[in-house]
């Protein structure tokens, strides 16, 4: 548990403390542990007992957020009537089926999300190469690899569009989190909507990667 500096979220001094409850924000400082956003105040939030380095206390997600990426809490907690639960019960939650909706979308949405490393074709020319920072024309092709970030203790695949002619730039790079190796199968096999000629000329302004 970390530290938090507002008073009212510190861990709590009872020993018996249950292990969720579901309340509004109490302030507008604390982050969700999911999203990494502060919780405005009264938004609902679920709060998971855990001990940690600095005793027992909450860790605090958006109910939604937990909705979305950790269900099997929310369910139990719902088991519980942890709301009941907490020291200002909130005056209504939702209903369980509303959450069972945020989480079915949830997993259709990533169902949908396609494997990095992939090709696709520029929707917009909003985007720019991560890499070089030119801009992505709308209609051409681009490619998606993944970089790694940390937030906090933890790190995280996060997508970034790249020109192909900067590729194999971007694969050597420290943060890069797509493999070099394997990286022309697992492109063919990961994109979508790219016929096999495009993939083609697309690998071969990649170039090689060695």
């Amino acid at each position: 548990i970390e530290p938090d500096p507002t008073a009212e979220d510190a861990p709590e001094p009872e020993t018996d403390l249950p292990p969720f409850v579901i309340e509004g924000a109490r302030s507008a400082r604390a982050r969700c542990k999911l999203c990494r956003k502060k919780s405005d105040k009264d938004v609902l939030r679920l709060g998971t007992l855990i001990e940690g380095p600095y005793g027992v206390g909450y860790i605090w997600e958006h109910l939604t957020c937990a909705a979305r990426r950790s269900f099997p809490k929310v369910e139990q907690a719902y088991q519980n009537k942890a709301w009941e639960l907490a020291k200002s019960p909130p005056e209504e939650v939702p209903e369980l089926s509303e959450l069972i909706e945020l989480r079915e979308e949830a997993a259709a949405k990533k169902a949908e999300q396609l494997e990095i490393p992939h090709a696709q074709i520029a929707p917009s020319g909003r985007s720019r190469c991560k890499h070089s920072g030119e801009p992505i024309e709308k209609g051409s092709l681009r490619v998606v690899l993944g970089r790694s970030v940390e937030f906090g203790s933890q790190t995280r695949t996060t997508p970034i569009n790249v020109l192909p002619q900067y590729v194999g730039a971007a694969l050597g790079e420290q943060d890069s989190a797509t493999e070099i190796d394997g990286f022309e199968e697992a492109l063919r096999a990961n994109s979508r909507g790219v016929d096999t000629e495009a993939m083609d000329a697309l690998l071969e302004e990649i170039g090689p990667l060695r």
